[in-house]
């Protein structure tokens, strides 16, 4: 081959590639423009759009501004909080020119994966109005106030290695390792046993802390119940309000080792998010101790502003200051919650969030399990609190299923006629009817909602969701409603996502939805909270849906059992209060019947008779769970002897409304994304909250064979 045949085989080379960058690049704005609303130009301008070049990819501040600064020097560089882009505008076009050369199509090597960019120009970038989030009332952040010297003391004194578990009532939790002094703090009561105090008190080593504590008047009173927390990256504790009838007022947390972000959250919905630098105190009082649920989700990234150590006391992200947020690892860091054990009744000026004030209520159902701590424990609690729920519930659950969703009929009316479509957990079918054009699979864990499937005339199979006979690469959308939320542990859920990567061809897209955490999102309440639960008919359900609304002005109303809620993760679940907000992630959500096991003999057989006649004059909803929005007005239907734990209930229960219960984790903003981000293979097109839901768009990669 002469030299003339060689260049002239590179162009042709450089072409096909630099088409498929352009094609690429297009399908990257054609994405923003219908999800994110961001219109792009074919003319330079100084601003660009940089197309998985953001936070949500997992590409820190740091390491993008280090590439882009290369082509030329930045004015500014703005990144939001869990978004796959990013905008960037330079001092001059010519070097934003540069950067659309030279960057399109090119890879960028971030800490734990790479991402490739796509880089589009804009004529200007919208953003939010920077806002100062205020602390909650009563908290008070103390950077450095013990020295790298004073730290290291500190952590010598809490001896991990020690083989007495009992002096210290050591224990090695799912999330976090734990040792208590002065008092055992007791997860299975969320409470302490005042008369029995440990043979260990505070060390030593504490002690001109805590006088320095009393001296600049953040406490009153040494405190006697110390508890140590230990996490490591990707770990956290569930937002929970430190048990009133426990400890006296002011609690302190000293933070030592890693950065981590803790979450401060009042029962109207307001979302503080307090950033916690090794070595700072943090001092909770009134209203933010007692009224604030806190809690640190389980990630190994934090959304933080990127400022030194020496910055004063912040907030992070609700700062909206987009132009000034990175992202920090998280590593090992220990925590030191100093507490004054109460004597007498809590007299507090919050009632409503008061265990010594509140009237009393009825007993918790019997024997509630915890969270597993392995795959076989996983599999027993969903078996029991998801699977046979649904069996058992599935006419009634299908009954109350009848509105798809907008958004996710959106989705569905995007995929090309001759498409094949798998709803993995597609429950009673709802789904695969609402894009004829498309060729629809569904398939769920319950036979029940399966065989209503085949009622209604649509394909659908009994498979988990974690092995879907389906084969690799075969489909060209999948969508998972409600589905993710129900499986009890971070590696199942993240299975459930690879399996979906796995059904998708290269450039296939998911659709994923799960129950929020946040029930209210940028001052809009789901409609899933109730004005006032406390007239909540006992035969009414959680997760109504969206075609009903509660009118007139309210107040979010939380769970009553803060005792319940100290720790979820590792006691007993707490059940949920239907219509109320979410403050732990992890419980168990009842599902109420109405009439006797007559009728729920009659409509589990196939539907016969008038109620098969009803269920077809009614459309329905998701599947293995929909959890996202349970019955509004409940129709008779399940079992009401079941043998099952599944349906905890009293002596006086069975006489009257079975009440089912689901198990459901709910994911916090973020969550979701992080989940979906640790699957290679894949990006992340967009993220939204819906009525309650956290959701994602996810497309696998052209050239991905898993």
């Amino acid at each position: 081959m002469d030299a003339g045949t060689g260049n002239s085989v590179g162009a042709v080379r450089r072409s096909k590639e630099d088409r498929k960058v352009l094609r690429k690049q297009l399908k990257a704005s054609h994405t923003l423009l219908k999800h994110e609303g961001i219109r792009t130009t074919p003319q330079p301008t100084k601003t660009l759009v940089v197309a998985n070049g953001g936070l949500g990819n997992g590409v820190s501040r740091e390491e993008l501004s280090a590439a882009l600064g290369e082509m030329g020097e930045l004015e500014t560089l703005i990144m939001h909080p869990h978004k796959p882009y990013a905008f960037v505008t330079y001092r001059s076009e010519e070097s934003a020119r540069k950067a659309h050369v030279r960057l399109n199509g090119e890879k960028l090597e971030c800490r734990e994966s790479s991402v490739t960019l796509y880089l589009s120009y804009v004529n200007s970038v919208t953003c939010e109005e920077e806002v100062s989030v205020p602390l909650p009332d009563g908290l008070v952040l103390v950077e450095d106030f013990v020295s790298q010297e004073e730290e290291a003391v500190l952590l010598a004194a809490i001896d991990w290695s020690s083989t007495n578990d009992d002096f210290t009532a050591k224990k090695a939790l799912k999330h976090r390792k734990v040792k208590h002094y002065g008092f055992e703090f007791r997860y299975d009561n969320n409470n302490v046993d005042k008369d029995k105090p440990l043979a260990a008190g505070i060390p030593q080593e504490c002690l001109p802390f805590l006088e320095r504590c009393v001296k600049n008047k953040h406490i009153d009173i040494l405190p006697d119940q110390l508890t140590v927390n230990q996490y490591e990256s990707g770990q956290g504790i569930p937002p929970h309000v430190d048990t009133h009838s426990a400890f006296e007022d002011t609690i302190l947390s000293l933070s030592l080792g890693a950065m981590t972000v803790m979450e401060f959250r009042h029962p109207d919905g307001r979302l503080v998010a307090v950033v916690l630098p090794g070595r700072s105190l943090l001092v909770m009082k009134g209203e933010s101790r007692y009224l604030w649920t806190h809690g640190i989700t389980p990630r190994k990234f934090d959304t933080v502003p990127a400022r030194g150590p020496q910055s004063p006391a912040r907030t992070a992200p609700d700062l909206s200051a987009y132009s000034n947020l990175t992202l920090s690892k998280r590593d090992t860091r220990t925590s030191l919650t100093f507490r004054k054990i109460r004597h007498e009744p809590c007299g507090c000026a919050f009632p409503s969030a008061c265990d010594s004030q509140v009237a009393p209520l009825a007993p918790p159902p019997p024997s509630p399990p915890s969270l597993p701590c392995c795959h076989a424990d996983a599999a027993l609690l969903e078996e029991e609190y998801v699977h046979r729920v649904y069996d058992a519930i599935a006419s009634h659950f299908s009954s109350t299923r009848h509105s798809p969703w907008p958004r996710v009929c959106h989705f569905l009316s995007t995929l090309p006629a001759g498409a094949v479509l798998a709803d993995v957990g597609c429950g009673n079918g709802k789904y695969l009817g609402v894009n004829p054009e498309v060729m629809a699979v569904g398939c769920d864990r319950s036979s029940a909602l399966v065989h209503i499937c085949a009622q209604r005339g649509f394909q659908a199979f009994v498979s988990d969701a974690l092995r879907v006979p389906l084969r690799t690469a075969s489909c060209d959308a999948c969508i998972s409603i409600a589905v993710i939320h129900h499986f009890s542990t971070q590696e199942r859920r993240r299975a459930a996502v690879r399996e979906l990567v796995r059904l998708l061809k290269p450039g296939g897209r998911a659709l994923i939805y799960v129950w929020a955490f946040e029930q209210e999102y940028k001052k809009q309440r789901s409609k899933y909270l109730k004005e006032h639960p406390e007239k909540h008919s006992p035969t009414e359900d959680a997760q109504t849906g969206s075609s009903q609304e509660a009118h007139g002005e309210s107040s979010i109303h939380t769970s009553r059992r803060l005792e319940d809620l100290q720790d979820a993760t590792e006691s007993k679940l707490s059940v949920h209060t239907n219509r109320t907000a979410f403050n732990t992630q992890d419980l168990l959500v009842p599902w109420h019947l109405k009439e006797g096991k007559k009728q729920v003999d009659e409509e589990s057989r196939e539907g016969e008779r008038k109620d098969e006649t009803k269920e077809k004059s009614q459309k329905t909803n998701t599947g293995f769970g929909s959890g996202l929005d349970t019955s509004a007005k409940p129709s008779a239907s399940g079992d009401t002897t079941p043998t099952c734990g599944s349906a905890l209930k009293s002596e006086s229960e069975i006489s009257a409304a079975p009440v089912f219960h689901r198990y459901y984790h709910v994911f916090q903003q973020g969550e979701l994304e992080q989940l979906c981000g640790q699957e290679a293979g894949v990006t992340l097109q967009s993220s939204y909250h819906d009525q309650g839901n956290w959701c994602v768009i996810l497309e696998k990669a052209l050239g991905t064979d898993l």
